[in-house]
């Protein structure tokens, strides 16, 4: 597989209030978003194409189609998404990782907003997505 570059950086936020005070209030991130609960993030922060703070809830809606990261499994710190050529190369990428024996959280799929992604949960707690958005390119 080839990486292009590193397309988004989110940690991780069981907390989302208690983040924004220090990712918005104390660090002065340029991050937008409506609900206070929800999904803040900007494409405006100089060394990645985006960074965000994901609510568990919404990495767990993603990966597993329910609002709650589920019992033994390890919770997530942080995603981080690799952003490839093309739709086709997060599939084939996907297959790669598993045949090097990881386990994917899910295979390549296209969400509404026209993202593909492929994910999954590294060792040290790591969501790992392999990415192809098309406005990126």
């Amino acid at each position: 597989m080839k990486i292009q570059f590193v397309s988004s950086v989110s940690p991780i936020a069981a907390d989302p209030p208690e983040s924004r005070k220090l990712y918005v209030e104390a660090l002065g991130l340029p991050l937008d978003g409506d609900d206070p609960q929800g999904y803040w993030h900007s494409e405006k922060v100089d060394g990645t194409r985006h960074f965000g703070v994901w609510p568990l809830a919404q990495a767990a809606e993603a990966c597993f189609g329910s609002d709650s990261w589920p019992d033994g499994v390890t919770v997530p710190q942080v995603s981080i998404e690799f952003e490839v050529e093309d739709p086709e190369a997060v599939a084939a990428g996907a297959s790669e990782l598993e045949e090097r024996g990881f386990e994917l959280l899910h295979g390549a799929r296209t969400e509404p907003w026209g993202q593909t992604v492929a994910r999954l949960l590294s060792a040290d707690g790591a969501i790992v997505g392999l990415s192809y958005a098309p406005w990126m390119h």
